[in-house]
């Protein structure tokens, strides 16, 4: 795997919106003459069913909130990988700004693709690998932490120091700074890649899908967690 940015699996935001539409006028609710708009949590939902490739989270033991997050798109537009939610929402800050442990696991589903077209559609990337799960997952648990005592305008400059160390680190899965783990996936014990840090988890595998899984999380242990495909997205909405 090369280490140039040109040939990460890149985290991108999802398609749609998520402001909310201004509320109609009276006479517009009165007249009824267009389609309804279709809600932002439903959009979501269909973008995500998109995919040629099958949705994973944890499995029905999770009982606590679950949300949609992020898809990653290649230059034609087709889905490559997203990311779903459990337990708390998180945010940048967290604990810093509220003084509370946020408990949440995000998976990342990352298609097995042998063949991924340029940004500018003139040449090809590597194929997707578990290193590629691991990517997005570490860069994913980043993106959500916050160093204690570090001013505002140094956190961008210690994020890309941090960013390059996880693909660093993603590149290097047999190395040192990994583990292993066995998890069920759809009821099969899986290996899967493992390493924690002071700003929590991440782990990467693959399925006998043929997907790519990778997980990040903070206040949730992930020795007890189980991952399934998620059949019902509307769960997520």
């Amino acid at each position: 795997m090369e280490t140039t940015s040109s040939s990460r699996v890149g985290a991108q935001p999802a398609a749609e919106e998520t402001a909310s539409a201004p509320a109609p006028s009276h006479a517009a609710e009165q007249e009824h003459t267009g389609p309804q708009p279709v809600p932002v949590a439903r959009r979501a939902v269909q973008n995500y069913l998109k995919a040629d490739f099958p949705w994973y989270g944890l499995d029905e033991a999770f009982t606590g909130p679950r949300w949609l997050m992020q898809l990653g798109t290649a230059a034609d537009g087709t889905v490559e990988h997203g990311s779903v939610g459990h337990g708390d929402e998180p945010s940048v800050r967290g604990e810093i700004a509220t003084g509370e442990k946020e408990r949440f696991a995000v998976v990342v589903t990352v298609a097995s693709n042998p063949l991924r077209r340029s940004g500018d559609g003139t040449g090809v990337l590597e194929a997707t690998s578990v290193s590629s799960a691991a990517w997005l997952a570490g860069s994913g648990l980043l993106a959500f932490s916050w160093p204690g005592q570090m001013d505002h305008n140094l956190r961008n400059d210690w994020l890309d120091q941090q960013t390059e160390a996880a693909w660093e680190l993603a590149d290097d899965l047999a190395g040192p700074d990994w583990s292993t783990l066995s998890l069920p996936v759809d009821g099969v014990p899986t290996p899967f890649h493992y390493r924690e840090s002071e700003f929590g988890w991440v782990l990467a595998g693959s399925t006998e899908a043929g997907v790519h899984l990778g997980a990040y999380g903070r206040g949730m242990s992930a020795y007890g967690l189980a991952f399934a495909q998620a059949g019902d997205l509307s769960a997520y909405a």
